[in-house]
């Protein structure tokens, strides 16, 4: 089986999901579009050789309807003869994105193309996509069969099961701006980062969201957000499914929970004949790839679940692993994540991750596979995994070895 290559990886800035956020006046689309132009000029690509483009996005509605990676290489001004779907696998999209091209010049199907995400939050609301149905539910014909609940029960749930503290939380989310606020300060994300002309002429080259002001005494001051709802009716939706936990510990605040940003970013895959025949320099290999499913009340351990699956199938121990990015949607999860599967601290996401950067929703997966590969080249380290919890009960994972 042909091997898929990571030839090039970018991103834009994420700039903060709301109304006056840095990247609000920029259609979806055109944002998309600015990662696309990127990968064909630091590339020297020709887009026609482009096979397939396949986007993440989670809310694929009003300026994210329709098709929208197909209309980001219309934007992009790419050749008409070059396709484009949309995958929605919630938070994990944008990874799955990227699977999902690595399967297909793996397949031999195409040689050379193109994966990545978008998700624009200061434009389409989260739970845009849900109509007139109630968030807190989600879909009522599932959850006459299942004990659902939202994701913030889900993360606290995760907390009280498995003995993750407030103290915990915060420490972990503390952690994660510090280290965002010095990789902003040293220019780490440089290299990949794709910056954004406004109409005005203003240029956008720094992620908006880190907060220089969130140290443990502020985090520490946060109200728990969940507490309120849970409180009322939803802890014993999910208390049915585990009854041997007598009552939610709830941790989790705006301050240790992932915010809400615009972003987008492009990966760039090709096989072995994609190279030779189009001159190609890759940057690593993908080893492998895993998507499990999950308990959809407690919801969100699918990493551990899915990284065990992409170790193995890439013949791998977690000691093996030299960085890992773990999506940092709730500090639970990676809390969780990391003591389950007994990783160093010190190697979980080195440069901060989505409490401190943000967490655009269809396109993380793809900027966590970047983030990683920049800093495998950095420290000249050989293997990364990626992996992110998912909505409904999933999680996903992707291995790779820097070349």
């Amino acid at each position: 089986m042909p091997n898929a290559y990571v030839i090039d990886a970018v991103r834009t800035p994420r700039g903060k999901g709301k109304k006056r956020g840095s990247l609000a006046s920029v259609h979806p689309q055109e944002l998309s579009a600015s990662t696309l132009k990127a990968i064909q000029e630091r590339n020297g690509l020709k887009p026609e050789i482009v096979e397939e483009v396949v986007l993440g996005c989670v809310s694929q509605v009003e300026d994210q309807a329709a098709c929208i990676a197909r209309y980001a290489v219309m934007a992009a001004e790419w050749p008409n003869s070059v396709p484009g779907y949309t995958v929605n696998r919630f938070c994990g999209s944008g990874l799955q994105a990227v699977n999902n091209v690595a399967n297909h010049v793996q397949a031999g199907s195409m040689d050379v193309a193109l994966g990545g995400g978008i998700e624009s939050m200061s434009r389409v609301k989260m739970g845009a996509d849900m109509g007139d149905r109630d968030f807190n539910v989600g879909n009522p014909n599932i959850a006459k069969h299942y004990n659902l609940v939202p994701q913030g029960i889900s993360a606290d749930l995760i907390a009280t099961k498995f003995n993750i503290s407030r103290e915990d939380a915060d420490r972990f989310a503390e952690s994660s701006q510090i280290k965002a606020a010095k990789a902003v300060k040293e220019g780490v994300f440089k290299k990949s980062i794709v910056p954004v002309k406004l109409e005005d002429g203003t240029i956008v080259d720094t992620d908006e969201n880190p907060r220089i002001e969130s140290d443990y005494a502020f985090l520490s001051g946060l109200g728990a957000v969940f507490k309120t709802i849970g409180e009322k009716e939803l802890d014993a939706i999910a208390l049915r499914s585990y009854p041997e936990i007598q009552k939610i510990n709830h941790i989790h605040t705006l301050g240790n929970s992932s915010g809400i940003v615009d972003g987008a970013a492009s990966v760039l895959i090709a096989n072995d004949d994609g190279i030779k025949k189009f001159g190609l320099k890759p940057r690593a290999k993908i080893l492998a790839m895993a998507s499990t499913g999950e308990d959809p009340t407690i919801m969100l351990t699918g990493p551990v679940s899915a990284s065990r699956k992409a170790l193995q199938l890439a013949g791998l121990k977690v000691e093996d692993i030299d960085l890992w990015e773990i999506n940092e949607a709730f500090a639970s999860v990676v809390l969780y994540t990391q003591r389950t599967l007994g990783i160093p601290l010190e190697k979980i996401n080195v440069n901060g991750g989505s409490i401190s950067l943000g967490h655009p929703l269809g396109a993380t997966g793809a900027i966590l596979l970047g983030t990683a590969l920049d800093e495998l080249e950095r420290r000249q380290q050989r293997y990364a995994l990626i992996t992110l919890c998912i909505g409904g009960g999933m999680g996903i994972a992707t291995v790779i070895e820097r070349i």
